[in-house]
């Protein structure tokens, strides 16, 4: 397949391109600084902004889908303006490039832990990563009213961290995947990615969020 994929140099986007990569997908990477990411079989990369929507609708036009690992930094002090602002960015530069299929990464903060209630706002919720957790909730709310893209939305489990590719994982919906006795479920950074690369290479979650975890 040919993939756009926005956000190739994070935490997420990295362990995405390389999955990508590894199983033969052509990746046209959209990065602001292009000399960021090293030449390898099958990759090109484009300057592209991820805040422009024209910018991105030029960079993914004849692409078969589009992967939005897009994050502003966590230290970012305007972390849920600029997390928005590429959100809506791109999902009006993906419906205007004419293609359909979009999944977006997002965060664990928007799963639910109890009738009603999301893991952004229970008290323990980290103050540092709420205001992003904030953004990729609204994202969400957003993408749910796109009727004319084949979008997915994924949220991580609490626990992601760097560690091996199993090729394993758990699925899940809308609530926080339990995990074993009183720790929260996690899963590695890799086979979150490997996950994401499943949804695209055969959609099971069309139109609809998804967790993940071991």
């Amino acid at each position: 397949m040919n993939i756009a994929l926005v956000g190739a140099t994070g935490f997420v986007g990295a362990p995405v391109l390389s999955e990508l990569l590894s199983r033969g997908h052509k990746v046209t990477v959209l990065a602001r600084t292009p000399s960021k990411l090293p030449a390898q079989a099958g990759l090109t990369v484009v300057k592209a902004d991820a805040l422009d929507s024209t910018q991105v609708a030029k960079a993914v036009a004849g692409h078969d889908a589009v992967i939005s690992a897009y994050n502003p930094g966590w230290s970012e002090p305007k972390i849920y303006d600029l997390h928005l602002q590429a959100s809506q960015a791109i999902v009006e530069g993906v419906k205007a490039s004419g293609v359909k299929r979009l999944l977006v990464v997002g965060g664990a903060g928007s799963l639910y832990v109890a009738p009603g209630v999301q893991l952004v706002d229970t008290p323990p919720f980290p103050a540092e990563y709420k205001q992003g957790a904030l953004a990729a909730r609204e994202a969400l709310n957003q993408l749910k009213k796109e009727t004319a893209l084949d979008w997915s939305f994924v949220s991580p489990p609490i626990g992601l961290a760097p560690g091996e590719r199993t090729g394993q994982y758990r699925l899940g919906a809308d609530d926080l995947l339990p995990g074993q006795g009183d720790q929260p479920a996690g899963i590695s950074v890799a086979d979150l990615a490997v996950a994401i690369v499943d949804e695209i290479e055969t959609p099971r979650h069309v139109q609809k969020r998804f967790t993940v975890a071991h």
